[in-house]
Parts: C-alpha cells; sequence; structure tokens
C-alpha cells in the first residue's frame, strides 16, 4: 500500500508540475512527416531532449518524465559521459536558453534484446534537476491500463534525417502527425518480429528516422499529451509506406514505476 501511496503522490506532484501540457502549443498540419518534414513550433514539445556526446553531436533523443527523470531507448546505449540537453529547438543556434544536463545513472531495461529490440527503453537519471520553464517541461507517462486504439493520430517528434540518406540531420526540431496501427495489421509488414511490447504508427506518408530513436510518439487527451511510443525501430530507408516501432510504454511502466520508487 505504501508503494502505491508513493505512486499516488508522484502523480500529484505530476499534475502540479502538469505533466503534457505545453506552455507554448504545438501547430500540426495534418499529416505532416519527419521524412520531408516540418518544423515545430519552437518550444511546444518542451519534454523533447537531445542526448549528445561529450562533443556536443547529437545521436538519439529522449522524453523528460520529472525534473530528475529521462526516458530514451535502451538501444541508442547512453553512457554516463553523454549529455542531456533540454530547451532546445534549433541545434545550428546558439541564442536558445537550453540546459545541458549531466547523466548520473543509466537504467537499461535487463530484458532489452538488440536481436528482437524487445523492452527497448532506457531510464537517465539526471545528476542535477532540469528547471522546468516554458520551453522545458515533463509529459505524462500513461498507466498500464491505458488503451489507444489502432487509428488514433499521435505525434512524434525528433532532429532525426528528413531523408534516409541525408547526410546531416535537421537543426530544427521536426514533428509528424501519424496514425497508430493495430499489431495484427503492423505484423503484416514486419510478421513475427513484432511483439507485445511494441506498437507501430506510420505507413501513411510518414516515418521517424535515424536520429529520431529514443525519442516520443505522443497522444492528447482532453488536452494533455502522454507518451505511448519511444521511438525504436523501422525501415532502413525510412520507408513512408512501412510502419515504424516504438517501445509500447504501457507494457514497460511496471518496470519504469519499480525503477522511480527505488531511485
Amino acid at each position: 500500500m505504501a508503494f502505491l501511496w508513493l505512486l499516488s503522490c508522484f502523480a500529484l506532484m505530476g499534475a502540479a508540475f502538469g505533466c503534457g501540457v505545453p506552455t507554448i502549443q504545438p501547430v500540426l498540419s495534418g499529416l505532416s512527416r519527419i521524412v520531408n518534414g516540418e518544423d515545430a513550433v519552437p518550444g511546444s514539445w518542451p519534454w523533447q531532449v537531445s542526448l549528445q556526446d561529450s562533443t556536443g553531436s547529437h545521436f538519439c533523443g529522449g522524453s523528460l518524465i520529472s525534473e530528475n527523470w529521462v526516458v530514451t531507448a535502451a538501444h541508442c546505449g547512453v553512457r554516463t559521459t553523454d549529455q542531456v540537453v533540454a530547451g532546445e529547438f534549433d541545434q545550428g543556434s546558439d541564442a536558445e536558453d537550453i540546459q545541458v544536463l549531466k547523466i548520473a545513472q543509466v537504467f537499461k531495461n535487463p530484458k532489452f534484446s538488440l536481436l528482437t529490440v524487445r523492452n527497448d527503453i532506457t531510464l537517465l537519471k539526471l545528476a542535477t534537476p532540469a528547471r522546468f520553464s516554458q520551453t522545458v517541461s515533463a509529459v505524462c507517462l500513461p498507466n498500464a491500463e491505458d488503451d489507444f486504439p489502432a487509428g488514433s493520430l499521435c505525434v512524434t517528434t525528433g532532429w532525426g534525417k528528413t531523408k534516409y540518406n541525408a547526410i546531416k540531420i535537421p537543426e530544427k526540431l521536426q514533428q509528424a502527425t501519424l496514425p497508430l496501427l493495430s499489431n495484427t495489421d503492423c505484423k503484416k509488414y514486419w510478421g513475427s518480429k513484432i511483439t507485445d511490447v511494441m506498437v507501430c504508427a506510420g505507413a501513411s506518408g510518414v516515418s521517424s528516422c535515424k536520429g529520431d530513436s529514443g525519442g516520443p510518439l505522443v497522444y492528447q487527451k482532453n488536452g494533455v499529451w502522454t507518451l505511448v511510443g519511444i521511438v525504436s525501430w523501422g525501415s532502413n530507408t525510412c520507408s513512408t509506406s512501412t510502419p515504424a516501432v516504438y517501445a509500447r510504454v504501457t507494457e514497460l511502466i511496471p518496470w519504469v514505476q519499480e525503477i522511480l520508487a527505488a531511485n
């Protein structure tokens, strides 16, 4: 019971800081795409972070779930020598009020498999808390029993490539609206690689691509954005007619809660 009470306190704390409610509203033009993408409104996805190596080079995305924690993909291979950059929109600009945060601990899901890309989730505990502001705040986590039906329109964001063979990633944060697929439909593309810990979205003229990994797939309900998926894997050519695959957060929530409660 004490554990449940603790979790409900976490939930109340989240509500006080307004998880999933950006101060700056995103503007979405229907079914846009990260491949051939559209720029996000600066600051409108305040939980989006850039994971950068010690040279300041972006390699993956992530999402703030509180002042102290970031969620990303296990396959990103984050180390404590890497850094989390919050409040960024344009990676080519020096004028932004960004927060460069050190990583204290990396918790990779012990059931993660690089072979099957199952359980593709890592939690990062920050060495110093992020300062929440207009452009930096947390996304809401779903409950394990939440259901996001096929056809629901979600949004994914990131600095991933806008063409699979592009030499550079875009400087400005990209966004795309894309529909969820049922796992049954997703298996028509990917077969038995699709398991219960995955959720698919896209095949609609939009796709995540290299560099988006670890970033969010979010769904808005009653004005609040919730983390449905974590960018995991997909077509080698970032094909917009093939669904991209995301770690299914509802399935991974028990592990997340366990780590947060113990640390």
